[in-house]
């Protein structure tokens, strides 16, 4: 009697086991697909924007959202004067051209700093501003760090400045170089001459803190180290690979 009962028991147990694994094979089929669902989503719009410019980010959206209106207007990288594309490069990511989408040496500086300094790189920048959002949080950085080699693999390096040219907060409600121009100097992309254009760079990443046209004793020599900057890396071939 007690071998049947135990056996009643163990098909019992059975049963149950059975009843509950389709649903842990369903619920893993159905993450799994969720998952590769979203990443070919990714995929198909990080190709569309390889050629087609991104409509809006999550950042002027809530810029818009809070000031009611944004200055913003896009125009290509071959109708902005070249001094203004290589005054960024200079400021933001030297090494721009020599990387694929993470500079190793920067990173390395920026830990033995203790972390007081940024070393994100131009790539970097244009997936957050682009495709994730503002802020600092594991989850946005694991996107960020994931998102950039395929966008790095399907984008041109000149597509990549080209972007971060148009999206990049240039002022309080001021996105891209043109918006800049037009804004600080009265002028457009095509037009800034040497020191506009770095003054404008100089006010990166923190483009709410720092003033374009009246700018601080700091923000003077900033500028004038990324005109520096600026010829070095055209000098050396480190500007190569967006300068036709």
């Amino acid at each position: 009697m007690a071998k049947k009962a135990a056996r009643k028991s163990s098909g019992k147990k059975n049963k149950a086991s059975n009843r509950k694994s389709p649903t842990v094979r369903q619920i893993h089929r159905w993450l799994t697909r969720v998952v590769a669902a979203t990443a070919g989503a990714l995929l198909a719009i990080i190709l569309l924007y390889s050629v087609v410019n991104p409509p809006v980010t999550h950042t002027i959206w809530s810029e818009w959202r809070r000031l009611g209106k944004v200055e913003r207007e896009w125009v290509p990288i071959e109708e902005m004067a070249p001094i203004m594309a290589r005054s960024v490069v200079a400021a933001e990511d030297a090494n721009f051209c020599l990387h694929w989408g993470f500079d190793v040496e920067a990173i390395r500086d920026a830990l033995e700093d203790g972390g007081n300094r940024g070393a994100s790189t131009i790539t970097q920048q244009v997936v957050k501003n682009v495709f994730l959002w503002q802020g600092r949080s594991w989850i946005r950085k694991a996107l960020e760090t994931s998102i950039t080699p395929v966008v790095e693999i399907f984008w041109s390096k000149q597509r990549i400045l080209e972007v971060y040219l148009n999206v990049a907060e240039t002022g309080n409600g001021v996105f891209g170089v043109e918006a800049a121009a037009q804004r600080y100097f009265n002028t457009s992309a095509s037009k800034l001459t040497s020191v506009q254009a770095a003054r404008i760079a100089a006010i990166l990443p923190s483009p709410r803190n720092r003033s374009v046209t009246d700018p601080t004793a700091r923000t003077r020599r900033r500028a004038a180290s990324i005109l520096d900057g600026a010829a070095t890396i055209r000098a050396d071939g480190r500007a190569d690979c967006f300068e036709d």
